[in-house]
């Protein structure tokens, strides 16, 4: 899931992958030990996207996200205003400290600000043996209004593309719980496979949360 909240979303367009810290990303942020080849911050488009860095006025569109309903089913809650700008902060940082993050998502036909598509760094050690140290994921939240038009599929598979040729990372995970099947749709469109064996119970929600239980998908480069 995505990194603020559990970096997961609620459908296609609604998937974060990280942390469920009060819907705040941990202030603790890994740094990549391997020897990757890490280009510096880089927009990415697609043919209906704009993926960019985060500007203040993308705070009051997200902070409508955060605080929809729909788009939070599979969190454990909304996000309010503060934990919002916190968020914010804290892909910021992410960026300036690994050169790649979730990326603020635009519609290039119209400049609207829709939600984001992007990579993030755990910061919670996966539970399973992966290729990458330290693991990358791929999540995206978009508004609801967006949902249904392949547009998380469509950024998704541009961060794919620049995972895999520019920072040159080895593998990339997604996971979500196993009811956000619109997710679950966009991982399996991206390539990337199911493994019961990877599922894991997320370490900061109790067992008796319903949204502890994850599915993880993974997508490997290829080689050659």
């Amino acid at each position: 899931m995505h990194f603020l909240f559990a970096i997961q979303s609620s459908g296609a367009q609604d998937h974060t992958p990280e942390t469920y810290t009060s819907g705040i990303l941990n202030s603790q942020i890994p740094v990549i030990t391997q020897n990757h080849t890490m280009s510096s911050t880089l927009d990415l488009q697609s043919d209906r996207l704009l993926l960019r860095r985060w500007r203040l006025s993308d705070r009051a569109p997200f902070t409508l996200i955060n605080a929809d309903p729909r788009v939070m089913e599979h969190y454990p809650a909304t996000l309010n205003p503060v934990e919002t700008a916190g968020m914010i902060h804290r892909l910021g940082a992410h960026f300036a400290l690994h050169g790649f993050g979730l990326w603020a998502a635009e519609l290039r036909a119209t400049g609207a600000f829709i939600g984001y598509i992007g990579l993030n760094i755990p910061t919670f050690k996966l539970p399973i043996k992966l290729h990458t140290n330290p693991t990358v994921e791929i999540g995206w939240r978009l508004a609801f209004d967006y949902w249904g038009q392949g547009l998380a599929t469509e950024g998704a598979r541009a961060v794919l593309h620049h995972a895999f040729t520019d920072l040159r990372l080895e593998e990339v995970v997604s996971f979500t719980i196993p009811a956000n099947l619109r997710s679950r749709r966009v991982m399996e469109k991206l390539g990337m496979t199911h493994h019961p064996a990877d599922d894991f119970n997320h370490p900061r929600l109790s067992t008796t949360d319903p949204h502890c239980r994850h599915v993880l998908y993974r997508v490997q480069a290829v080689s050659g």
